[in-house]
């Protein structure tokens, strides 16, 4: 292997190069048995990025208009504690919060159905600390939901 084989491999990334060795990793949410495509598929990252944002500036301006006191600074940290609150209620009865029905995402357990509310509760915990919703598995999915052992699909 030449010099440039070995930089392009290490900029792809293993999976890149694991998929060039010949390893079959199918499509995301395989493993959890969900749809390749369509309803029941794993949301993709822009959409939950996009209902993430949605749902963050639906709670500054909750927090902003009625908790800060017109202050934009505290209004911050208020939206976290509004984010946090409008998740475990929303996604607890429902599954979704506003900017994930918007944009046609659901929160469901792996084998189907609804999570229950302690699972909702850890979900949102981990969420709300952040670190864990950006470490992701093979199938896309943050260590929250994996913790949880829920899925964010498709409607």
């Amino acid at each position: 292997m030449d010099n440039r084989q070995a930089i392009g491999s290490w900029i792809a990334g293993p999976r890149a190069t694991a998929e060039d060795m010949g390893v079959d990793f199918g499509y995301r949410g395989r493993r959890l048995g969900l749809p390749e495509e369509g309803p029941g598929s794993i949301a993709r990252f822009g959409r939950r990025l996009a209902a993430l944002c949605i749902d963050w500036a639906l709670c500054l301006l909750i927090a902003y208009g009625l908790l800060s006191g017109g202050r934009a600074q505290s209004a911050s940290n208020w939206a976290l504690a509004v984010f946090a609150v409008l998740s475990l209620l929303t996604v607890g009865t429902v599954g979704f919060t506003p900017g994930k029905r918007m944009l046609g995402l659901r929160v469901v357990a792996e084998g189907g159905g609804r999570l229950s509310l302690p699972r909702v509760a850890l979900r949102t915990l981990l969420l709300v600390v952040v670190i864990p919703a950006v470490v992701w598995d093979r199938d896309g999915r943050g260590l929250h939901d994996r913790l949880a052992r829920s899925v964010e699909v498709r409607i």
